[in-house]
């Protein structure tokens, strides 16, 4: 079995998510082929596409949250990502399970004795009038009936778990800043979630893996788990291994791809990208050491922007009136410091609507 290098690893990862070129597709494609952008703050998506897309502009992927082809929902590992309406649809009962364990996990002494399904129901008429609410005034329009578990508790389980819910615009809007007020995904989007697939099948589960190792492969069975959060999927891999290749990393872990996936020569140069905060880039994966070294595993969970250089995690940054602040996590040789500096000047140019291309770089740590 062929074994895959980090740094192999490295430039396939970069390829499939969009960061070797920027890429020409619409940013709806876009969306569609990264499985979605996590997003719960609410304009790191913008810089993930930017960093991405040939000629991004931002009011296009405003415009598609406004029209509803894009949605903003919990979803994988219970944050809230931006995704297709499509996907949101066809993928969001299969992660139903995930989401109330998730909220548990945070709130089992809380929601002790608590019916869930009972909940569940009562929420969803509360919301059925269609009138935009924030997670507070749904538990308050419940608390009385369960004063228990109280308002935080109560508001998580529905709006993340057991009501299938969006963000509205204008919150997740370029330059907009809003409160979250959600409604249900079936009315917002003007159709019925997809249903559980009858037991003992998996289309869904098996549409994850496929999508999944398009966006992210060569991967372990490992990292989809840690992207998607999803514990049932070994039969969904098992189901669809014949149509999968198969590799091994340098620690002898079977990593499985789709055949015909972009796996560039390990030697092909990678420009400078700027990463948003929780970019999936990093959080996609169980072993992130592709990407980063594990002195800085924490930096992407931790919300820190990061700059890959040569394809790999080098520094962080910051931006604060118009002037991007770029911290080196190793030494910068001068090539790099104008390498990062030219795509930082970009990126200032973009934040700022090219009112500044200011860049700052911080002096090398020892």
């Amino acid at each position: 079995m062929t074994v895959l290098d980090t740094r192999a690893l490295n430039r396939a990862t970069l390829a499939r998510q969009l960061l070797l070129d920027h890429a020409d597709v619409p940013v709806l494609d876009a969306v569609a082929h990264l499985c979605g952008l996590q997003a719960q703050e609410p304009q790191e998506p913008f810089v993930g596409l930017w960093s991405r897309l040939r000629a991004f502009d931002p009011a296009v992927l405003s415009d598609l949250l406004t029209r509803r082809s894009v949605v903003r929902t919990h979803l994988m590992r219970r944050t809230v990502h931006l995704l297709t309406a499509g996907d949101a649809l066809a993928w969001r009962a299969r992660h139903d399970t995930m989401l109330r364990q998730r909220v548990l996990g945070a709130y089992r002494d809380e929601l002790a004795g608590v019916d869930l399904d009972e909940l569940a129901a009562a929420g969803r008429a509360v919301m059925v009038d269609d009138e935009p609410r924030s997670m507070t005034e749904l538990a308050r329009a419940l608390a009385e009936r369960w004063p228990r578990p109280g308002a935080r508790a109560l508001g998580e389980m529905l709006i993340a778990a057991l009501v299938p819910m969006v963000q509205l615009p204008p919150r997740g809007l370029w330059r907009t800043r809003a409160g979250v007020r959600n409604a249900m995904l079936s009315s917002w989007l003007g159709r019925e979630i997809d249903p559980p697939a009858p037991e003992g099948s998996d289309p869904v589960g098996e549409a994850l893996v496929r999508r999944y190792l398009a966006a992210f492969g060569p991967a372990t069975t490992a990292d989809l788990r840690a992207w998607c959060g999803l514990a049932g999927l070994p039969a969904a891999v098992a189901a669809v291994r014949d149509e999968l290749v198969s590799f091994r990393d340098e620690r002898g872990r079977v990593l499985l791809d789709l055949p015909d996936a972009p796996r560039p020569d390990p030697d092909t140069p990678a420009p400078v990208r700027f990463l948003p905060a929780f970019d999936n880039a990093l959080l996609g994966y169980q072993d992130r050491s592709r990407i980063v070294d594990d002195a800085h595993r924490n930096l992407s969970v931790a919300g820190a922007r990061v700059v890959l250089l040569d394809g790999r995690v080098a520094a962080t940054w910051t931006v604060t009136a118009g002037t991007v602040t770029v911290t080196p996590l190793r030494r910068f040789t001068r090539t790099d410091r104008t390498a990062v500096a030219e795509q930082g000047q970009a990126l200032a140019s973009f934040l700022s609507d090219k009112d500044s291309d200011r860049v700052e770089i911080a002096a090398s740590p020892r």
